[in-house]
């Protein structure tokens, strides 16, 4: 197995063999079949419970097999696998198998002491590069555990990842060619832009900081784990990006990277932030698992012309009649994404109001409020949820 101490071996290196033990069944009074299984790690961090890769596969026993089946990677920080569970329902009743994968540091696999993904980050490149190596040969191995499979129909085998799950995605789906197609949602390229611009990444950014690092030097850092420099070489297969307009987790340009970077993509924009998503997750979930159903079935998947999310914003309004308060808002109507006239329907602690005005950024509005003492004089400062 390979070391981290003798260096990360290249994401696409081939893996030993290992001797897999048969899946277990979970009993269940209600859902789907569920079936359960564990093995060693490709890739030797040094934290014992880290290198025990842990699988759930659900399964669509309600009709004839071998399955189609979907590797599902969860998203940075997540301390179970419920909300994978939401698109493996949705790819169940579809007849494709669900396979959620927990990645390196998270659920089972967080060290004692530490919560679940602290360990997935860090201010040091190196490591950083690991956790990343370690996740794509993961599901490397999880695809020779599941080629093992009589359930398993291996040439319709694809992949979905949520946010940190789709970066890791995208590597996979680039590296390995028996993943045929791959569902990115709210994830993107370039990563060294992602830690240093990422409104999530701040602690990290400044330890990058103060080891003398700056983003071209974090860019060369983690080359051989980038993207960018990968997802061109998959023109045999397809993907399927979804993207916030909004998003400061993943910031939409870097998710524009990847879709112009990837053959054969197709890519649906939400009209909210990294976290709006989940006002409309039950669709997402559908349209994804509806991606796979039509191309599994050998149809092109055409993404939907018109997808409705709400976008939500959070932040400090300042008018002429109430003063400072904080306000959450509905946009009604809006002519560009980070700049163009808005209007929004605000509620506040003092009531509802309307706002109307330009945004001139991402996040500050300047215009009127319109409420039961008339127009006034407003300033919003927010951020889209």
């Amino acid at each position: 197995m390979a070391r981290a101490q003798g260096g990360p071996p290249a994401i696409d290196a081939p893996l030993p063999t290992v001797a897999f033990q048969p899946w277990r069944r979970v009993e269940s009074l209600a859902g789907p079949a569920e079936y359960r299984a564990s093995f060693p790690s490709a890739f030797v961090s040094g934290v014992p419970n880290n290198d025990t890769v842990h699988l759930s596969a659900f399964l669509p026993e309600d009709r004839p097999g071998p399955y189609p089946a979907v590797i599902v990677l969860h998203y940075l920080g997540a301390d179970d696998l419920r909300p994978t569970r939401l698109l493996a329902e949705e790819l169940n009743e579809r007849g494709i198998a669900a396979v959620l994968l927990a990645l390196p540091y998270h659920i089972q696999r967080t060290p004692p002491g530490a919560r679940s993904g602290e360990m997935a980050l860090s201010g040091d490149p190196a490591r950083i590069r690991d956790v990343v190596v370690q996740s794509v040969l993961d599901v490397r191995r999880s695809l020779d555990f599941l080629a093992a499979r009589p359930e398993i129909d291996g040439k319709s085998v694809g992949i979905a990842g949520i946010s940190l799950g789709a970066v890791i995605a995208s590597l996979a789906y680039s590296a390995d060619c028996r993943l045929q197609r791959a569902a990115i949602v709210l994830g993107g390229a370039d990563l060294a832009h992602i830690l240093w611009h990422s409104s999530l990444t701040g602690p990290t950014r400044e330890a990058m900081r103060r080891r003398g690092l700056d983003l071209d030097a974090l860019r060369r850092e983690l080359a051989d784990v980038e993207p960018l420099n990968r997802a061109s070489s998959r023109t045999d297969g397809r993907a399927f990006l979804v993207g916030a307009r909004f998003d400061t987790v993943i910031p939409a340009e870097d998710v524009r990277k990847l879709a112009e970077a990837l053959p054969n993509a197709t890519t649906l924009w939400l009209d909210t932030g990294h976290y709006g998503g989940v006002f409309v997750q039950r669709r997402v979930a559908r349209t994804v698992a509806s991606f796979f159903a039509e191309e599994f079935a050998g149809r092109r998947f055409v993404a939907p012309a018109r997808f409705y999310a709400p976008t939500v914003r959070l932040g400090l309004l300042g008018d002429s009649a109430d003063g400072f308060q904080v306000g959450a808002a509905l946009d009604l109507f809006r002519t560009g994404s980070a700049r163009g006239w808005i209007g929004a329907a605000l509620a506040t602690p003092n009531g509802a109001k309307a706002f109307v005005g330009y945004q001139a950024g991402p996040s500050l509005g300047g215009g009127l409020t319109l409420g039961p003492g008339g127009p006034s004089a407003a300033v919003f400062w927010s951020v889209v949820l």
